[in-house]
């Protein structure tokens, strides 16, 4: 998409909004982690590993969970643990590192990463002797292929200069900034203080030191947030021209995360503020010539995700939209998930148990998840919508030896219905298969909920996801 009249933003009315604002998942997997539960063991995740480890020569993607924050942010929806003290760090790397080792060891045919990402919490919250001594830790045992993506996500109030200098020479190649927005009543709000100047020092000190791309990340539907406040963010961050851009929905799920009851609700935006927020950013950086990536990323057209967008190449796992398809991906620190072999893995969500399970020589594993035939079908097809906007119908047919239009009678049915998505400008449902159209491109959550399985059996319980609009 790489105009703003291919987006018929004046298309989405209020009873538009209403009908189809419902809680539903962002999927980043699927099944969704909802569906994970403690009947998948460290046993399980070990023989998972055995059996990732016979793909000897596939690259792997690994995820490293930097849990630390000085304070929380009160729209957090992230697992941290909240400390100004440093001691707490050097215990926790030195358990992270027991479980580097545990990992190598059950791996010792495949050990290239294509895909490497330190999320958090705050990873910078490590000073620069520590960032060091966790990437050697990695590199004593993995090697970085080449062309991996190799990124850091921080925070611009609390990342120095020095730092990123730091991270560039161990090997980061990719930077997130956590912005959200620029304006001082919505930080102070939500907890953030960074200034627009210490966001521009550090894009401008990423791009002198030759990292591959930078991309701010924003969120929209926080306190005090309406169409003219944000509109300055949008425009200083379209100055700044990172090469990507996030721009997330907020998800208010208070009765999941507490410290969102701290948020001044009255001062939420509501529905159509909400969406007109999201239209603004559309019509701002669309406008600005960047392309829609995705449900909620925009990327400047020479940046690889832009070039794999516009072939229906992209990806996605849950360290967001990646040209880089690993077969498995490991997660390793407090809360991470990992992805291998059909299966998920999710470490568990407390320090102390953490420290336990390590201390017993076994993986933290809480809790996973084991995909069946059709998990993995409708997981292919809910990939493809989520990232391309488009399932092949003969595609899906052949890669799993079924007739799609068959398998997916009910749903293709359901989105054919009088009212339905085709009948609304959704999509486009024919023998080829099914496409996303501009107007559905702003609910594609909406039409993956019509192929999940899981959904149907929730009998509407509105507290498990955020909602849709």
């Amino acid at each position: 998409m790489d105009s703003t009249d291919r987006m018929p933003l004046d298309r989405v009315t209020p009873d538009l909004l209403a009908r189809h604002d419902r809680p539903g998942p962002r999927y980043t997997s699927y099944p969704t982690a909802v569906e994970f539960d403690d009947r998948f063991t460290a046993g399980h995740y070990e023989k998972r590993l055995a059996q990732a480890n016979e793909r000897g020569s596939d690259p792997l993607s690994l995820y490293v969970h930097i849990p630390f924050c000085e304070r929380r942010c009160s729209f957090c929806g992230c697992n941290v643990i909240i400390s100004r003290r440093r001691e707490p760090v050097r215990k926790y790397l030195d358990y992270l590192f027991k479980e580097i080792d545990l990992l190598a060891s059950a791996l010792p045919d495949r050990r290239t990463l294509l895909q490497y990402h330190w999320g958090g919490g705050t990873p910078t919250y490590l000073d620069i002797a520590q960032m060091k001594a966790l990437m050697s830790r990695i590199t004593d045992h993995f090697d970085i292929a080449p062309q991996a993506e190799v990124a850091i996500e921080i925070d611009p109030e609390v990342t120095t200069v020095e730092q990123l200098e730091a991270a560039r020479e161990i090997g980061f190649n990719r930077l997130s900034i956590g912005v959200q927005d620029f304006t001082p009543r919505v930080l102070e709000a939500v907890r953030r203080a960074q200034s627009v100047e210490q966001t521009r020092l550090l894009l401008d000190t990423a791009r002198d030191l030759g990292f591959g791309s930078v991309n701010i990340d924003l969120i929209y539907g926080l306190p005090h947030q309406n169409p003219t406040n944000f509109a300055v963010t949008l425009d200083k961050v379209i100055e700044m021209r990172p090469q990507r851009v996030a721009v997330y929905s907020f998800a208010y799920v208070p009765w999941i995360k507490r410290n969102q009851k701290e948020l001044p609700v009255d001062y939420l935006p509501d529905r159509e503020t909400k969406f007109a927020l999201f239209a603004l950013a559309i019509r701002a950086f669309l406008g600005a010539g960047y392309v829609q990536i995705g449900m909620d990323h925009f990327a400047l057209p020479d940046d690889e995700l832009g070039q794999a967008s516009s072939r229906r190449k992209l990806h996605r796992n849950f360290m967001g939209y990646t040209v880089h398809r690993a077969s498995d991906m490991i997660g390793l620190g407090v809360s991470s998930i990992g992805s291998l072999f059909d299966a998920f893995a999710q470490n568990v969500k407390k320090a102390p148990q953490y420290y336990r399970a390590i201390d017993e020589g076994r993986f933290p594993i809480e809790r996973g998840y084991v995909l069946n035939e059709d998990d993995r079908i409708r997981r292919h097809v809910i990939t493809e919508l989520m990232c391309n906007f488009r399932v092949n119908a003969r595609q899906v047919s052949e890669l799993f030896k079924i007739d799609f239009h068959n398998y997916f009678g009910p749903e293709i049915d359901e989105l054919r219905a009088p009212g339905g998505q085709a009948e609304q400008g959704f999509v486009s449902v024919a023998q080829d298969g099914v496409e996303v159209l501009p107007l559905g491109r702003l609910f594609v959550r909406n039409i993956c909920m019509v192929f999940d399985a899981y959904l149907k059996k929730k009998n509407g319980d509105d507290r498990i996801f955020s909602r849709t609009v």
